[in-house]
């Protein structure tokens, strides 16, 4: 079952951001723009690479009102040394959420249940708390942060302009489409 368009459900967890511990909940999604970008473990090798070059697009998303959690299934402690001891984790200055209880990984569906990780998942969730996009990706397969900033400018658009749609390749400042009885095969 899809979870677009479905409302985040209730959790809270602690987590580490900016040298200290916070707790957070799906309350903290509401009011603005979130994403949520699940990894499979601390320490590892892939992960790493995904979270540092989401932080190279932080400030970015930071002036788009977006919020950025990444979870794993480690703890907020895990967190702390991982962040302590890796140069590029080091440089991460958003949200990181500990699941060790998996309630966050079952209730976006990316919990690997026989290894107790997470898939990588990413979730673009509007200011309303609801999932507006979902992607899933395999575990060796590393994301680019950079096509999340133009999923995000999309999905904004989208909510600010009802009955307009972005194409694909869409990027701000990009014609949009008006859908129609008009366009039906003519594009």
């Amino acid at each position: 079952m899809s979870l677009i368009g479905k409302e985040v459900l209730p959790f809270k967890a602690s987590a580490f951001h900016n040298g200290n511990f916070i707790e957070v909940s799906e309350a903290d999604m509401k009011g603005k723009w979130s994403v949520v970008c699940f990894y499979p473990a601390d320490f590892t090798f892939v992960c790493p690479t995904e979270l540092e070059d989401l932080q190279n697009q932080y400030a970015t998303l930071k002036d788009m009102n977006v919020e950025v959690y990444s979870v794993s299934t480690d703890s907020h402690f895990v967190h702390k040394a991982w962040h302590d001891s890796s140069e590029a984790i080091g440089k991460v200055e958003y949200i990181m959420i500990g699941d060790p209880s998996h309630t966050i990984s079952r209730n976006f569906d990316v919990l690997i249940e026989e290894e107790g990780v997470a898939d990588r998942g990413t979730f673009i969730i509007d200011p309303d708390g609801v999932i507006q996009t979902v992607e899933i990706t395999a575990g060796g397969i590393g994301r680019d942060a950079s096509t999340l900033v133009d999923k995000l400018k999309a999905a904004q658009y989208v909510r600010n302009h009802p009955g307009e749609v972005c194409p694909a390749k869409w990027k701000e400042g990009s014609e949009t489409l008006k859908p129609s009885l008009d366009l039906v095969g003519k594009i």
